[in-house]
């Protein structure tokens, strides 16, 4: 061998030794992609040890088969929301409650008679309230009940009742909303404030509308009625739709109008990561991927998009369709039609976490590029 032949050898010795310590130092790179900077984690580190039945997190791969099931599971946070008894919008007169005013007149045309005088044949009596018991007083009768009648039932009843007494009287009868024959309509709308009852008793669609109409800026709002200890809710949107659900209003009822706090929580290899309410009724799983933004096409596993949720310890059992535990992990694989048509039949509910995990092909990737990176340099250098 020549000398010229010995010092190329030495030359290329060092730059060897070079690019066999960058393989070296990437190898670890390539055998942990995980060590990555990431904002999710990998399907398989949070599915590790799941299958352990002592772990205490049930794994539910969603599909079209399984999702016909899971439609019957328990909602894991029910609230009122369609509690709305639909009984259509029939005419109702307004009925007489305690605390409303009356107005009595009684005509009397007989020259003997004990509530007029032959210059006045008329006698009012004037702001007759109706008593807690539903009665008010009339002279040389007593105690009438007339709560829970209509202001002509009510005539009717004083003329009866005053006809041994005055046998040609006629009565007139004229009724001012207490209290307890108004609306309060609290708040969501343009102008909160209490409405009073007219005669023919108005529907709820009528209330809102006398309050200036529901307030534009709720978010999917919804309608609750309070009514005699007892609660309602329907969507506006419900409401307006159907006809049947413009039901009549009664004296005392309260009108909340409030815009809908549900919401869920995206994280992951998605566009946004923050808690998102719910713009609709009802949100499928890819119409909630659609409101957190999408998926990032060169992060997302498409195949690991999951659903956490927390049921409550109630509605766990271990027979029928229901969950096994408290806390349950949906999966989804939105490669397969199968999966996509199941996304868009689940529904997310409020307080779920939509967690969408990160791919390891691109941290592989990275992990190349920094080989490659690395390799390029040692030959640089050995140049």
């Amino acid at each position: 061998m020549t000398q010229a032949m010995i010092a190329r050898a030495g030359m290329r010795r060092p730059a060897a030794l070079l690019r066999g310590l960058a393989v070296a130092l990437s190898l670890p790179l390539l055998a942990a992609g995980c060590a990555m900077p990431r904002s999710a984690a990998l399907q398989s580190e949070i599915l590790r040890g799941t299958e352990d039945p002592l772990n205490g997190v049930q794994v539910v791969p969603v599909t079209r088969a399984s999702l016909g099931e899971l439609l019957h599971w328990p909602a894991a946070h029910p609230e009122l929301r369609h509690n709305w008894r639909s009984t259509g919008a029939s005419p109702a007169a307004r009925t007489i409650r305690a605390g409303d005013l009356m107005s009595i007149s009684v005509w009397d045309s007989q020259p003997d008679s004990l509530l007029t005088t032959t210059e006045q044949r008329v006698v009012t009596m004037n702001d007759v309230a109706v008593s807690a018991s539903g009665r008010v007083f009339v002279p040389y009768v007593g105690e009438v009940r007339i709560a829970g009648m209509t202001t002509e039932q009510a005539r009717r009843e004083i003329q009866d009742r005053i006809a041994p007494i005055v046998p040609d009287g006629q009565v007139q009868l004229s009724v001012a909303p207490g209290a307890g024959n108004t609306i309060d309509v609290v708040t969501g709308v343009a102008r909160p404030g209490r409405v009073q009852l007219p005669e023919i008793s108005p529907t709820i669609l009528s209330v809102l509308a006398e309050a200036g109409g529901i307030a534009p800026n709720l978010r999917n709002p919804l309608v609750r009625v309070n009514r005699a200890g007892s609660a309602m809710a329907i969507p506006a949107r419900e409401l307006f739709s159907n006809p049947a659900n413009d039901i009549q209003m009664r004296g005392g009822d309260r009108v909340m109008v409030e815009e809908d706090h549900r919401n869920f929580v995206a994280l992951g290899a998605a566009g946004r990561q923050e808690v998102v309410y719910f713009e609709r009724e009802r949100i499928s799983v890819l119409d909630g991927i659609s409101s957190m933004g999408g998926l990032v096409s060169n992060r997302a596993n498409l195949e690991g998009v999951m659903i956490l949720r927390q049921y409550p310890a109630g509605a766990v059992r271990s027979d029928g369709p229901y969950p096994r535990q408290r806390e349950v992990i949906f999966t989804f694989d939105l490669t397969t039609a199968d999966g996509l048509f199941a996304a868009e039949g689940f529904q997310i509910e409020s307080g779920d976490v939509v967690l969408a995990t990160e791919s390891a092909l691109p941290m592989f990737a990275q992990a190349m590029a920094m080989l490659r990176a690395g390799s390029q340099t040692v030959d640089s250098l050995g140049n």
